[in-house]
Parts: C-alpha cells; structure tokens; sequence
C-alpha cells in the first residue's frame, strides 16, 4: 500500500468494444530528436507512451485497447506515436537501450512517477498535454482529443491558470486537466476556486454536482469528505443509486492500491479488501474488488477463474455492456473451455439486451458459431452486418462467409 499512484490496474475502467480492424501505430526505429523532426515536417502532433514492464494498466492498454479501431483511427490521424519503455530489464533489445538516455532525460523534465502516462507534443516538439492511467476506449479517445486543442490542454491551461487563478471558467478547465494529469496541488488549487466561488449548497445543485464528482480524485480533497458525508444524497440528485459509493471506492483504490501482474503469484484480495475497508469502512469495496479481481483473470490468462469470478458476482450495475462484450470477447478468442463458453454466451446476451450494437452482435454469433451452434449464429451475424457501419460491413461480411464454410472465425 502506497499514496504514490501506480494507476492500479485498469478495471475501474473497462468500457470497450472489441474491434478486429486497425489500432494505434507506433513508429518504431527513430531516435526522439528523429521523431520530433518528422512530426515538424508532416505538421502532426506527437503521441507518447511511457509504460514500464511490469506496470498492469500499461499491459492492459496495449493488449486491450491500443489494438481498437476507434482508437487508432483517430490517434493515427492527427498524431506520430511512440512508446517508451521506461524501466530496464535483461530482455531488453538494441532498440529499447538506445531509448534509455531519452527515456531518463523525458522522465526527469516532466516528473513522470506514474505508468502509464501519456505526454501529447505540438508539432514544434513542446509538451501541451499530459493523462496519467488506463482508461476505456471512449474515455481515451476523449482524453487523447482533448491534447489538440488549447483550451484543454492540461500544460497550456497551467500556464492560464497559473496567471489567472481566480477565474472561474479557466478553474473548471482546469479542474479537468489536472485530475487526468493527476497533478494533486493544481487540481486542489482549482477546487478551492470553484467550492469559494460556487459554495457548498451550490455544488450540490443538479447542474454542479458533476464538479463534485470531477474534484474528488483524493482522498484528502474536500471534494471527496463532501461526498463521503452526502452519498444517499449525491445518489438521489444524479438519480444513480450506488455512484456516490462507486465514486469514493474509485478514489480510495487508485490512491491507495497498487498491484503488478504476476501469474504465479496472485494477490491476497481479502487481506487488500480488509485493509482498505478498515480504512475507509464507510464505503463498500466489494464490487470494486470484483472488477480488479475478473481483470486480473483477464491479463494473466486465467480464463475459467474469470468466468468464475464475474459470475459469482454479475449484477447490471457493476458490470456495464462494454465490459461484459470485453470480457466475452477475451474468452471467445483464447478459450474453448464448455464453461467458459456457456458464460461469455451468457454475458454476451446481457451486453445486446443493454446495448445491441454492432460489435456486441457480432461477439454473440462468434460466441454461437465457436459452440456449435451455427445456424443461429448465422441469423446474428446477419443482425450485426444489418447494424453495422459502412466500414464495419466488410469484416462482419468476412465473418459471416467463414461461418456459411465452416471455417474457424477465432484465433486460438
């Protein structure tokens, strides 16, 4: 247990949905005096990952969602992206070593103390963005957008902020920035302006409550005791029973657990749980520990303790649509275990009825085909074609054709 964040594993974030198509490039090769001159010469932004090893959320990142279409898609338009291994090890290669003096130089200029983190640069080479931790595929995709523009652009906003401290809509922005910076003082800085500006009473409006929920990254931030003292109250406004709970649960864990993946050795939850609620046992960790527990599964491979663990627990408001079709498509692809199979046909069903798009049509007739149950899994992969996008059609028409010839849809 430590208050330096290591971005506890992904699982406080897990709305995906798979894609078969085309994710984020990374340029591999060039040194990064070499990468900054190519994003002058092409006029792109720059796109940096720094990750270590060991670290899970940077795993679940690259495994997860990295390879996605609607990530790549637009990363790949408006950035030149490149990661960099920040950590040493025995395994490394040429091309990682001729990183490490880049490596230490970018860490020390911009205090790097957690992975993943994710800096963005303008075409001129100078740093404008910065998102600290693992996040789902919308969220990202948001996060990463956010680094184009300099209205929210978490290092051209300090400068801002830093002139004008007092202003209420800069406070706001910056208020953004700074939590998905993780950048504790400046985010407290911009929740003193806004809870001295808008007053309790007013942070508790409908309309406000959102800035609450925003501030409350720590756990010494007046934003989180607000809620902690509100919950039933929060719950009510935002007509969300248990988000006040989810909330705080949220904060606590990414503050205060850190975990690495290691398939041989699997974490004690009951004496992490133990801790955290003595701590805090107030709030409810039970459905927090759910999630880390099934993703841990998940990166380490161990497909039937996945299915065991979401099952044990399901229930629609812990699990959303995009984390059953993730979870769904992971056993889909790696597992052929009758039981698994049955579960992820199971989750996969929960997913369409919240959420019948495209993709998680298309997860539910892979699942049908892969347990024999071809004909209906034809009829479903009709419905995802239907539903699909015009870019999407061709790779469910692909699906489709290798189901009427019985040919195999899934990679192991």
């Amino acid at each position: 247990m430590r208050s330096i964040i290591t971005l506890c594993l992904a699982i406080l974030f897990g709305n995906l949905a798979q894609s078969q198509t085309k994710g984020v490039k990374f340029v591999e090769g060039l040194s990064w005096k070499q990468v900054k001159e190519r994003a002058k010469a092409e006029n792109k932004f720059i796109f940096v990952e720094l990750f270590a090893t060991w670290c899970g959320p940077c795993q679940y990142m690259s495994n997860e969602i990295f390879p996605l279409e609607q990530v790549g898609e637009p990363i790949n338009q408006n950035f030149i992206s490149v990661r960099v291994q920040m950590d040493s090890t025995e395994a490394d290669n040429a091309a990682v070593k001729k990183w490490y003096a880049d490596a230490r130089a970018i860490s020390n200029e911009y205090n790097i103390q957690s992975f993943p983190t994710f800096l963005i640069f303008n075409p001129s080479g100078e740093a404008v963005h910065r998102i600290v931790g693992a996040s789902d595929a919308p969220e990202f995709v948001e996060h990463v957008s956010d680094g184009l523009y300099p209205e929210t652009q978490y290092y051209t906003l300090l400068k801002k902020f830093e002139k004008r401290p007092q202003d209420i809509y800069t406070a706001k922005q910056m208020l953004k920035a700074a939590n998905i910076a993780y950048d504790e003082n400046t985010a407290r800085k911009a929740e003193n302006t806004l809870a001295n500006s808008l007053g309790t009473d007013e942070l508790f409006k409908k309309e406000n409550v959102h800035i609450l929920l925003a501030a409350a990254k720590f756990t010494n931030s007046k934003a989180f005791n607000l809620i902690r003292n509100n919950k039933e109250k929060i719950d009510i406004l935002l007509e969300s029973p248990g988000i006040a709970n989810r909330t705080l649960a949220n904060v606590v864990v990414n503050e205060l657990f850190q975990i690495k993946i290691d398939a041989k050795h699997e974490p004690n939850w009951d004496s992490y749980q133990s801790e955290l609620s003595a701590k805090y046992p107030d709030i409810d960790f039970v459905p927090m520990f759910k999630k880390i527990k099934a993703h841990y599964y998940l990166q380490v491979k161990n497909y039937v303790a996945m299915k065991n663990t979401i099952n044990d627990y399901l229930s629609s408001e812990d699990f959303t649509a995009h984390q059953l079709n993730t979870f769904a498509w992971t056993i889909f692809n790696n597992s052929s275990d009758p039981e698994c199979i049955d579960a992820a046909i199971s989750w996969s069903k929960k997913s369409i009825i919240e959420d019948p798009s495209s993709a998680f049509l298309d997860t539910y007739a892979n699942l049908l085909y892969k347990k024999g149950e071809k004909d209906k899994a034809i009829k479903w992969q009709n419905k995802a074609i239907e539903m699909a996008s015009d870019d999407d059609r061709p790779i469910y028409q692909e699906t489709l054709d290798k189901m009427t010839k019985g040919i195999k849809t899934w990679e192991n």
